[in-house]
């Protein structure tokens, strides 16, 4: 036991404002941030620390604004010393995870997530796909009501195993919606829409997939120093090929986020913690483990909180 594993949030986590105080007191945390914006060649970091919150919302820019940000945060948390045994990252949150296990260059992963983001918004036009939170009920009922729709010619899937009794589904929007009225029928508590601008980790996102691919081809990935948990099998990756195979097969498979933390856990991590803006994955952590120990480091002070905890200082 006594393991740590650094876990990066993915889309939703996202603030207008986030990880400004550490750029504004940090010449190392403004770096990721310059360095970002000379990848893009947009000011990506003026949208993050100033918004406005409906541009920073939008998948395209959503996505490197995180994983941009989360990097930020790790920069700061790499000079504690404290060496992760294991990195695993919620959906987008898995690039971050990569560039942290030194498998991809920050602005490799930074130039992919923002065509990622692109490709995804473009796949479904607006309208045509949704996806919803299901509570309350098992993996197996709700697959068997998503495997009926889709049969039906309505095509939705398991997107998102977060932690017992939460799924996210997604698909065409026709079939979202009659899966979670079949869902509320087999015992399902509630079943909430999500905002979303597409049916993200559904076979809708295959088209998506294929033009990842081209981008992945063309960036150099490396074999993972620390251990990735991939969203796809919730096992441990380090060869380059499986995955970069893994990140395509990602955008249109469920992410397997409770049997990651699970085999986690089996592999000895005792101590979890979320580098990036929000507590969304502390809390999913607690949810499939309370008895494991969670930090969530997002500014100076839960940084130096966490740090104090871990040393024993």
């Amino acid at each position: 036991m006594n393991k740590i594993a650094l876990i990066f949030p993915g889309q939703g986590s996202q603030t207008v404002g986030m990880g400004k105080e550490l750029a504004d007191q940090y010449l190392e945390v403004q770096e990721i941030f310059n360095r970002a914006d000379q990848k893009l060649g947009i000011s990506l970091s003026k949208l993050i620390f100033e918004g406005p919150q409906d541009q920073l919302t939008l998948t395209v820019n959503t996505q490197p604004a995180l994983l941009t940000t989360c990097m930020a945060i790790y920069e700061r948390f790499k000079q504690s010393g404290i060496i992760p045994s294991y990195v695993a990252g919620h959906s987008l949150g898995e690039y971050t995870a990569l560039v942290a296990s030194e498998s991809i260059s920050f602005e490799d992963a930074v130039y992919t997530v923002r065509k990622r983001g692109e490709f995804m918004e473009e796949a479904v036009p607006a309208g045509i796909g949704a996806m919803a939170a299901v509570l309350g009920i098992e993996v197996n009922p709700l697959q068997d009501v998503t495997n009926q729709v889709t049969e039906e010619g309505n095509p939705v899937q398991l997107a998102n195993l977060n932690c017992p009794g939460q799924i996210v589904i997604s698909g065409s929007a026709k079939g979202v919606e009659l899966a979670g009225s079949l869902a509320k029928e087999a015992g399902a508590k509630r079943v909430i829409p999500l905002e979303v601008s597409g049916p993200f980790h559904s076979s809708l996102m295959k088209p998506a997939a294929e033009q990842l691919k081209s981008v992945l081809d063309s960036i150099s990935i490396q074999e993972a120093k620390i251990p990735v948990i991939a969203n796809v099998t919730a096992s441990q990756m380090t060869d380059a090929e499986v995955i970069k195979e893994k990140l395509v097969e990602q955008l249109y498979s469920p992410v397997r986020w409770q049997q990651s933390v699970e085999e986690m856990i089996n592999l000895g991590v005792d101590t979890f913690i979320e580098i990036g803006p929000g507590k969304v994955l502390s809390g999913l952590v607690k949810k499939v483990d309370r008895s494991v120990k969670i930090f969530s480091v997002y500014d100076e002070e839960s940084l130096a909180n966490t740090i104090t905890t871990l040393k024993g200082e």
